[in-house]
């Protein structure tokens, strides 16, 4: 049977969907790389999930997908860009979702970091800054969990010089009581980011980057670089202090990177390892027996769904993500927390489910292809 797909020009296409996913077993954890997914929330779909509204969440959903991640022998990345921080998340709810998934990784034993930041606030001095990242760091500490640093909204708006970068980073680290994970997030994801680090000359941005690490490296168990430039990401991995991870947060480059070079490699912390979390996975169990030609051969024809997912305006990828949830499976329902569904287009989505669809991700494709079909209706396609 076949499915009519709107295309870009207004036109529809036939798709054959697949009849069998992959056969993508669950498993432990990794030997060769540290790998974690940055997960989405699951709204709750009976809220006011309009923008600006107060975070609504089905937490029963939420942490059901989390423990999805685990099983496959992910780590998770909570509360993050992903997980729509600063998108319809608000702190108060990133606080909760913090609390509930580290003792849900707590009892079943999965891997977990989540994300420090400002968003309390709006904007404020470099002391309010300050005490809004302590505020957060305390908590996570509190819950057990590995804490990221991400990169604040409020300290690219107060700092005048990378002296102010330099200052906030290295009060905080002084006080992390485990090495964390610094977060490098580029503006296409954020368009709030620009000039992080003091200056939009990516070179000088670096720098001063590698100065807060080497002032305290046994603080820094690895950085997370979000700049979807592989060449930048390996000159940067290479200037690294011995011991200090590069966690790839490029969704365009990621088989290469991961799998490295005779110079090194990256570990991951991907947004798009939630939709592809068993798929790599598997490759990533192949990339520990040393079959680096297998590991491509699984991730490489992932890269142009995360492509697509991508796509500029990049801060709205997050839609994708949830939509191709909802088609595996892992929700009942396709809402988001501040109204974010409707930020991509019916043909975007359309290419998303084929491109899922062909690599085998979704476990049940008939599921997928009657949700899609409903969808299709509610947009009032009919062939």
């Amino acid at each position: 049977m076949t499915i009519e797909l709107p295309d870009a020009h207004g036109g529809l296409r036939t798709y054959e969907p697949r009849t069998e996913p992959l056969a993508l077993a669950a498993g432990a954890p990794f030997g060769s790389r540290t790998v974690f997914s940055a997960a989405h929330v699951v709204a709750d779909p009976y809220a006011d999930t309009t923008p600006d509204s107060p975070a609504a969440v089905d937490w029963d959903a939420t942490l059901a997908f989390r423990r999805h991640l685990w099983s496959h022998g992910l780590g998770v990345a909570e509360a993050m860009d992903t997980a729509q921080r600063g998108m319809g998340l608000d702190w108060a709810g990133a606080a909760e979702l913090i609390r509930r998934s580290a003792a849900e990784a707590k009892a079943v034993g999965g891997r977990i970091a989540c994300g420090v930041g400002t968003d309390q606030l709006t904007s404020g001095t470099l002391a309010e800054v300050r005490a809004a990242y302590e505020e957060q760091l305390a908590l996570v500490e509190e819950s057990g969990a590995q804490a990221i640093l991400m990169a604040s909204r409020a300290l690219a708006t107060a700092a005048r010089s990378p002296e102010d970068y330099l200052e906030v980073y290295g009060h905080l680290l002084r006080q992390c009581a485990e090495p964390v994970i610094l977060h490098w997030l580029g503006p296409m994801f954020d368009p709030a980011l620009e000039g992080y680090w003091g200056s939009s000359d990516l070179d000088a941005a670096t720098d001063t980057f590698l100065e807060v690490i080497a002032a305290h490296p046994d603080k820094v168990d690895g950085i997370k670089v979000s700049l979807l430039d592989a060449g930048r990401e390996v000159a940067l991995r290479r200037r690294l202090p011995q011991g200090v991870r590069c966690y790839t947060g490029d969704d365009f480059h990621y088989p290469e990177l991961i799998a490295g070079d005779e110079q090194g490699f990256s570990h991951a912390l991907l947004g798009i390892f939630d939709p592809l979390g068993p798929l790599a996975a598997q490759a990533v169990r192949v990339l520990d027996t040393g079959d680096t030609a297998g590991f491509r051969a699984l991730l490489d024809p992932t890269v142009e769904l995360s492509r697509h997912l991508f796509r500029a305006p990049t801060r709205f990828y997050k839609t994708g993500v949830v939509f191709l949830a909802w088609l595996a499976g892992h929700q009942d329902h396709f809402a988001m927390v501040g109204g974010l569904q409707s930020a991509r287009s019916l043909p975007h989505l359309a290419r998303a489910y084929e491109l899922a669809d062909g690599l085998g991700l979704f476990p049940d494709p008939k599921l997928a292809e009657d949700r899609m079909r409903t969808l299709l209706h509610l947009y009032g396609v009919t062939p």
